[in-house]
């Protein structure tokens, strides 16, 4: 039995068996999982010579007669989707930077039958100790993934490892792979980042870099998660 069969096979048991009834010519669970699971053969992107990193998080678009069908099942179907890409990224030797999400969003646009898919991978991001959600008080900050982490002296370290200060789960990026350097005060604040000899390196502003100063609207690449450095608002 094949990885499809099993999976509408357990999808259809969860649910007592209604995507069989009630699916018939509108778009079916076991395609979407099996488009998604090509989304990962295709966004695959290769890391070192044994690791490969794909996207974790996923927007299935539906026309609104197939989401007003699946929405009810949605909890029990983004689950059994979840696992059938577990199971080929692991046959794959694929890595996820983050846990896996699954949403199913209205396309107005979309035919009966029809679907989309959009990914991206978005890596876990922990802050260790000294930072947390930046205040009032910080001139600048840095955002990961919608999380704003201030910048303020000394500065901090970004890694994958837990001696970091800004910690991201990306294979990408190295247990200590740059430092942010922050020195000065009351409106003279001086900011730059620092290559502690990553393997894969830093790209600011579009350029690859080891070292190089910022400021508000700096844009950073570390493996693949990318950051913003701004000023909150109001200042």
């Amino acid at each position: 039995m094949g990885i499809f069969q099993r999976f509408e096979k357990k999808v259809e048991g969860a649910v007592n068996g209604v995507f069989a009834r009630a699916f018939k010519g509108d778009v079916q669970p076991v395609e979407i999982a099996a488009r998604l699971q090509r989304e990962l053969d295709a966004e695959a992107k290769l890391m070192s010579r044994d690791k490969r990193l794909v996207p974790n998080e996923f927007i299935v678009g539906l026309s609104q007669h197939d989401h007003d069908k699946l929405a009810p099942y949605s909890k029990t179907l983004t689950s059994e989707l979840a696992g059938s890409l577990k199971d080929h990224a692991e046959s794959m030797g694929y890595l996820f930077s983050g846990p896996i999400r699954i949403h199913l969003e209205l396309d107005d646009s979309l035919p009966v039958g029809r679907f989309t898919v959009d990914s991206r991978a978005v890596a876990a991001v922990e802050a260790n100790g000294k930072q947390g959600t930046a205040d009032g008080r910080a001139q600048l900050v840095l955002e990961v993934n919608g999380v704003r982490h201030p910048l303020q002296p000394p500065g901090l370290v970004i890694g994958r490892g837990t001696e970091a200060d800004l910690r991201i789960n990306d294979p990408g990026i190295s247990r200590r792979h740059a430092e942010i350097r922050v020195s000065g005060g009351a409106g003279r604040v001086h900011v730059d980042i620092v290559d502690l000899g990553s393997t894969n390196g830093i790209i600011v502003n579009g350029q690859r870099v080891r070292h190089a100063e910022l400021g508000a609207g700096s844009r950073i690449e570390i493996g693949s998660t990318r950051m913003l450095v701004h000023a909150p608002a109001g200042h």
